[in-house]
């Protein structure tokens, strides 16, 4: 893994805590952000799990002053896809990858093989800390973010919405869910924090159901606060 600080790298991106986390993590190593990196399904349309608009991704790039890359694939071709992405950043450069994955091995196995492939040096700023602790300090941080993605068996939908605060976390853990929701009982979407030039300005819409999960629909207000 080894240190960031001096070194250009980009930043896998999914719109949510941990990724933002991460990213803050390496951002205080001394590490300098070039790009950022986010998947989206094969109609280019929403995100990745996250289930984000290109013009969400893209306000919390400009806020962040960080440039985002946006792939696409299906789930049977995503790897061969971020292969392509990671190809072409390397070859700008940009040989460190960071990453928000915190316990999951199967997660991590697959970021080192992949990376493997390209010559790309992983980094993995909040592995193996514990989970609850890595949310609080994302709250202590100063960071807003809300939840937009629920999965149905373990979480009700009232979840939606809410801000991710301490009395949600216990609230989350009353449920019996994980405080940081890695075993994907949840997925949120930051919305401001040290790293934010300005925060998202957001309405909030419809939720729809898929596939055993709840998202809440979301979209930029015309004007972003300041």
């Amino acid at each position: 893994m080894g240190d960031l600080k001096g070194k250009d790298f980009f930043a896998s991106w999914s719109g949510g805590k941990d990724s933002c986390l991460a990213l803050y993590r390496a951002i205080r190593q001394g590490g300098r952000p070039r790009r950022l990196l986010t998947m989206f399904g094969d109609d280019g349309e929403k995100s990745k799990s996250h289930a984000l608009s290109r013009e969400i991704i893209q306000a919390q790039a400009d806020a962040l002053g960080i440039p985002v890359e946006i792939g696409s694939a299906s789930w049977d071709d995503y790897e061969a896809r971020f292969l392509e992405h990671l190809a072409g950043l390397k070859a700008d450069g940009l040989g460190d990858g960071v990453f928000g994955d915190i316990d999951l091995l199967p997660h991590r196995q697959w970021v080192e093989k992949v990376c493997d492939k390209h010559g790309i040096t992983p980094h993995l700023p909040l592995w193996q800390e514990e989970r609850r602790k890595l949310v609080g300090e994302f709250i202590e941080a100063g960071f807003v973010a809300m939840i937009v993605v629920v999965e149905d068996k373990r979480l009700d939908r009232s979840f939606l919405g809410r801000r991710i605060d301490w009395p949600t976390i216990e609230a989350l853990e009353a449920a019996g869910a994980d405080a940081c929701g890695e075993e994907g009982e949840y997925h949120s979407l930051v919305i401001d924090g040290p790293l934010f030039s300005s925060a998202l300005n957001l309405q909030t819409g419809a939720i729809v159901g898929h596939g055993g999960y709840s998202f809440l629909e979301t979209a930029l207000e015309t004007e972003k606060k300041n």
